[in-house]
């Protein structure tokens, strides 16, 4: 049976927490707040969870979400080659609403959809998130809602469109902020040099640049002002086709809290 927590009452929170990782070990699927949109999500090392999850929302596999993380030194567990760059932009970025696509660890048992060896990682800037991933470590999420539809910015809305698919609902209030539209997190490709942002979303390229220089914008294939000599090009697209999902998030025709996907390569590019 389907069960809403209200989230913003600490009895109601912490049972509601503790249903939430119950689910998570039993391979069903949750509805919870992240700093971005509401997120869908799921036991990430779970092929059964993540099929799921996917069908919930009317999804296949060319379009596999991120995974969310509950501390940045959970990047090198579930990710392997990390430059240096994307640390920086992890410190500097996480807990937050950027989403970075690295090579995965190839010795993880894990099957999140065709990501082509690799997988989308963020860090949510949000308590309520935080806390559940503390308790379930790693989660598979994407965007609350049914592809095609808008991001769910709250329990009820995500409710509404994948009822009884999913076992509990989170709820926390509007996300971002009750009035605002919803934002996706930023998508940057780190597997190619220099880095891509293959969808723009909470984190604008101005500030990822004032710590990575070199990121080239969406479309871009060199840094403005380049020359011939210098000039940057960008390889074909990446694993997470469709950057983040609208996930976690999708902007309205833009998986968030929260995931993505440029060409197809671990995440979406809907809010997240």
């Amino acid at each position: 049976m389907t069960t809403t927590y209200n989230c913003t009452s600490d009895d109601q929170r912490a049972e509601g927490l503790q249903h939430a990782q119950r689910a998570i070990s039993e391979k069903k699927c949750i509805v919870l707040p992240t700093d971005t949109v509401y997120g869908i999500a799921a036991d990430a090392f779970s092929p059964l969870a993540v099929t799921m999850l996917l069908a919930s929302k009317g999804r296949s596999r060319q379009m596999p979400p991120p995974v969310l993380i509950p501390r940045i030194n959970a990047l090198d567990g579930l990710a392997t080659d990390v430059p240096g760059d994307a640390r920086a932009l992890a410190q500097a970025f996480w807990p937050g609403g950027l989403t970075l696509i690295l090579h995965a660890q190839p010795s993880l048992d894990w099957d999140l959809g065709d990501t082509k060896g690799t997988v989308a990682l963020r860090m949510p800037d949000d308590e309520l998130a935080l806390e559940l991933l503390g308790l379930t470590g790693p989660l598979a999420v994407s965007s609350a809602n049914r592809t095609g539809q808008e991001a769910a910015q709250t329990a009820s809305e995500a409710r509404m469109q994948l009822a009884e698919s999913v076992d509990v609902y989170l709820e926390g209030g509007f996300r971002p902020v009750k009035g605002t539209a919803a934002v996706p997190s930023t998508i940057v490709d780190a597997t190619s040099s220099p880095f891509k942002v293959v969808r723009q979303g909470a984190i604008s390229l101005e500030q990822l640049r004032e710590v990575v220089p070199t990121v080239l914008g969406v479309g871009e294939t060199a840094l403005p002002g380049a020359d011939d000599a210098s000039e940057a090009t960008v390889p074909a697209d990446s694993a997470h086709g469709e950057v983040g999902h609208a996930d976690v998030t999708e902007p309205p025709a833009v998986e968030d809290p929260i995931r993505a996907s440029a060409p197809e390569t671990a995440a979406e590019t809907k809010p997240e």
